[in-house]
């Protein structure tokens, strides 16, 4: 059980860097608060007053668009030729090689009229095209991108590009209680853990990558107070209230089974921002280790079919579709670093 507690410590550990790091950028060297911070993954450009991340992943224009969503950002467009060139300065200096990148325009709702994901007409932000353009080819060209040189092209919406999300300053809301931009997180003092009821249902690995994206990871059972809260969480969220083709009476969590170990395993998912790996070992745990271990009656008995974890309403463990099963879902944040940030509040 030794060998369970340190790798718990060092989960733990690798947890909470995400949080700790924002919030020690989030306080100036004179104590006080700056509001200045959106995630560490993203740039701030004073010029624009905005945050950009540039997302090297190549996608369709929706996945661009749903992956800037589930950050709580956007798909980027430019305003004016001053957010051109400030963002393409600084396209060119990370990812020189980049020829073009997918921007939040297009003409899904009427063919050539082009407008932004927040539905302005193109004709009142940056639409400078290239000669020529947007031609249209072969009547399939609905999204646009934005080329190194500055000017604008029509595309085929499922060819995949890489592509900018955007948070506006005057956007930022702050989470002080979960430390975090995303403001339904809901801080739990006895496990000094913060968590979010997704209501819109997705397959378990698509719910892993929407945790991510919120810089958190789908839920860990650690213990069974833990258990009882998160059963508490499901009874209360409004399920009745969401309609359409879902499987009702379990939600996903963060526990799939490791072929390697033949075992089921804990997941916490990508970490975007964390130490080398050189200088940190990381081990998933077994349910057993991580805490809690209590399947339902006759759990698991998916087979090959289900190889990823839920858990039912009633707090027990249940086998589940890893790409077959739309669920809700809750993410859980490590919330253990505020003592940490009054330490350096009272140092300086």
């Amino acid at each position: 059980m030794l060998h369970g507690v340190a790798t718990a410590v060092v989960t733990r550990f690798y947890r909470c860097y995400n949080t700790l790091v924002p919030m020690l950028q989030h306080i100036s060297t004179d104590g006080h608060q700056q509001n200045i911070f959106f995630r560490n993954d993203y740039k701030y450009i004073e010029e624009t007053r905005s945050f950009y991340k540039i997302h090297t992943m190549y996608r369709s224009w929706e996945k661009a668009k749903i992956k800037c969503s589930l950050e709580g950002a956007s798909l980027f467009y430019a305003e004016d030729e001053n957010e051109v060139d400030m963002v393409l300065a600084h396209l060119n200096n990370t990812q020189p090689t980049f020829v073009s990148v997918y921007v939040g325009i297009s003409s899904h709702l009427a063919k050539g009229v082009f407008k932004t994901v927040d539905g302005v007409a193109v004709r009142d932000v940056y639409n400078v095209w290239g000669p020529g353009e947007p031609n249209d080819n072969n009547g399939e060209e609905n999204c646009v991108i934005l080329r190194s040189d500055g000017t604008l092209n029509d595309e085929k919406c499922s060819n995949k590009f890489p592509f900018i999300c955007k948070k506006t300053l005057q956007s930022l809301k702050w989470n002080e209680e979960c430390n975090t931009p995303y403001l339904d997180y809901k801080y739990n003092v006895d496990l000094a853990r913060c968590y979010k009821f997704h209501l819109h249902p997705l397959t378990w690995r698509d719910a892993v990558e929407a945790c991510d994206a919120e810089l958190a990871y789908l839920t860990i059972i650690n213990s069974q107070q833990e258990a009882a809260h998160l059963v508490n969480i499901t009874a209360s969220a409004p399920k009745d209230e969401v309609h359409g083709s879902y499987l009702r009476g379990a939600v996903h969590l963060g526990f799939n089974y490791d072929k390697i170990k033949q075992d089921w395993r804990t997941f916490t998912g990508m970490f975007f921002s964390k130490p080398p790996l050189s200088q940190l070992t990381f081990t998933r745990d077994t349910l057993k280790e991580a805490g809690y271990a209590a399947w339902g009656g006759g759990q698991p008995d998916g087979g090959e079919n289900e190889r990823c974890g839920s858990m039912f309403y009633d707090g027990s463990l249940n086998d589940i579709g890893c790409d077959t099963h739309r669920c809700f879902f809750i993410c859980e944040k490590e919330n253990e670093t505020p003592s940490l940030v009054d330490d350096k509040i009272n140092e300086v």
